[in-house]
């Protein structure tokens, strides 16, 4: 999602000031009642525990929730559902790759429990201990999740700008500062159990809204899916065209690998996001952590089932035509729907049902950007200061207070790049973030988790081989020049004529973690003097017994 494509879709449809009061309160009421979530859910003593994981006291269902919250961003809302009303087949085909990413993970749960603690430096630290490792851990961390602090941050500011009556770009940094200062507001007082239960009232926010639209798109078309899959095919303008594939980006060779590359980073990164990995820590034990796990695929298929169904009322409401005039990536669909099934935002149904939608953008940018804030923190704070820097040394409340500094360090570094970038098309940096995980994190995840042989060169040269070979990609591809909806659009130096260059990323990263473990030394496990079967034991056995 871009800042400009959220802008758009709050500019579209919203007539003048006499629209604006309900939005405003619905947004500054969800504030009020975030922040005093955080404070009264807030870590109870200045442990680790308490404040990383919350004491792991989390039910399955509430971290089921939670979890949830993490794979929502503004992106799925508004991205998924604009696809699916302009693309069909694409939209439809992206949903799903959305719900199998939880899939995979659900493979990873289990083990990913059994070997963390707290962050993805513990995770990494089984086969290669010492600082090398925590350094790396602490690297890929902040490297994937920057990109999508920034697109959310960037996106939040301009909207807010326009809650406001404002269209000035001074404005819309103003307002970014505003929203950015908001969440490093959640992240110290709340710590993971605050920012777990702003990611439950954000997730019921959320799945209230797209349940009722997709209730209000069926009964629009009497409850008759036929109908309404018609309605899409005739107000999608591509005729019975609408659910063959390559509408997104071309039916051609390279669109088609464009495409499964999207698709590949979709279920490979989003696996593997280390603010998810941070998030299955907070799980009693493995057993939960595949409990909670199972309640979010089944939260999500019903959720992406809702998405779909309000695509494709968007595009036989609305129309594709004027989804695509009012964006060109179609992320104002649900915008122009929650007005065509309102009769307008000037009527008390519309305005309800617009005031719900933009609500539930807003929950969903706060909510995700104070989970990757926390994330990165801990990584700063766990891996970089108390490990590498002082080998583990630290007393707890030291590393707690050092978290909260590291807090407002990465959210004032996600806030001056969002600032400085309002106005660009940000939209590249999901592209990004993505192959990133999926290249890096999940390669060095999985090879330390299930491969004995992997070692300290191993992961050194996952991850800074692969965060290198990924950037140098994207520099290279469309993503970042050659197109209007390029990071930089006045600019065309590209030398690979794809959007998402996941598919070449994702296999140099696990090439380079094999190659790296050939020419390295054996590795040794955390526990010195432990062997590979007592390891596979401890993690892997121990992650399959209810």
């Amino acid at each position: 999602m871009s800042e400009l494509s959220l802008a758009a879709g709050f500019a579209s449809v919203w007539g003048g000031p006499g629209d604006r009061p309900m939005v405003l309160i619905g947004f500054m009421a969800f504030v009020v009642l975030s922040l005093l979530l955080c404070v009264l859910a807030g870590p109870e003593d200045e442990t680790t525990a308490d404040f990383y994981t919350g004491n792991r006291s989390l039910t399955p269902v509430q971290n089921a929730l939670a979890l949830t919250g993490d794979y929502i961003s503004a992106a799925t809302l508004l991205g998924v559902s604009g696809l699916v009303a302009v693309a069909g087949y694409d939209g439809i085909s992206l949903a799903v790759s959305s719900c199998l990413a939880v899939g995979m993970f659900l493979l990873l749960a289990g083990p990913l429990r059994n070997a963390g603690r707290y962050t993805l430096g513990d995770i990494f630290a089984l086969r290669s201990p010492g600082p090398s490792s925590r350094i790396a851990a602490a690297t890929a961390t902040v490297v994937v999740g920057l990109p999508f602090l920034v697109l959310q941050l960037a996106g939040a500011g301009s909207a807010t700008a326009l809650l406001l009556g404002l269209t000035s770009l001074e404005a819309a940094q103003a307002c970014t500062v505003f929203v950015g200062a908001l969440m490093i507001c959640y992240a110290v007082l709340g710590g993971m159990r605050g920012t777990s239960l702003v990611q439950i009232v954000k997730v019921a926010v959320v799945f209230t809204t797209m349940l009722l639209l997709a209730l209000l798109v069926l009964r629009h078309h009497d409850f008759d899916p036929f109908a309404l899959l018609t309605a899409a095919e005739q107000g999608s303008g591509l005729s019975d065209r609408y659910f063959e594939p390559g509408h997104a980006v071309g039916d051609s060779a390279i669109g088609r690998l464009d495409f499964l590359s999207l698709q590949l980073s979709v279920v490979l990164g989003g696996a593997c996001m280390p603010h998810v990995l941070m998030r299955i820590n907070s799980a009693a034990d493995s057993a939960t952590a595949r409990r909670a796990t199972r309640y979010a695929i089944a939260i999500m298929v019903v959720f992406f089932l809702c998405v779909v169904i309000a695509g494709l009322g968007a595009a036989g409401v609305v129309g594709s035509q004027k989804i695509l005039a009012s964006d060109s990536s179609g992320q104002t669909a649900l915008f122009l729907l929650a007005e065509g099934l309102g009769g307008g935002t000037s009527g008390l149904a519309g305005s309800v049902l617009y005031t719900a939608v933009a609500c539930s953008v807003f929950v969903t940018v706060l909510a995700v950007v104070a989970g990757i804030t926390l994330n990165a923190a801990a990584a700063l704070a766990h891996d970089l200061h108390a490990h590498a820097a002082r080998g583990g040394r630290m007393s707890e409340r030291r590393e707690v207070r050092s978290a909260r500094w590291a807090v407002g360090a990465v959210g004032g570094l996600g806030v001056f790049l969002a600032a400085t970038a309002q106005g660009r098309n940000l939209q590249s940096l999901t592209y990004l973030a993505l192959a990133l995980a999926a290249s890096t994190v999940l390669p060095a995840c999985l090879y330390g988790l299930f491969w004995s042989r992997y070692n300290r060169t191993g992961l050194l040269w996952t991850v800074y081989g692969g965060v290198l070979c990924t950037t140098a990609l994207y520099a290279c591809s469309l993503s970042f020049s050659g197109t209007p909806a390029s990071l930089l659009p006045g600019h065309d130096f590209h030398l690979i004529g794809l959007q998402s260059t996941a598919a070449m990323a994702i296999p140099a990263g696990f090439l380079l973690g094999w190659v790296g473990s050939t020419v390295g030394r054996r590795a040794r496990s955390v526990e010195e003097g432990e062997t590979d079967i007592q390891w596979r034991e401890r993690v892997l056995v121990g992650a399959r017994e209810e």
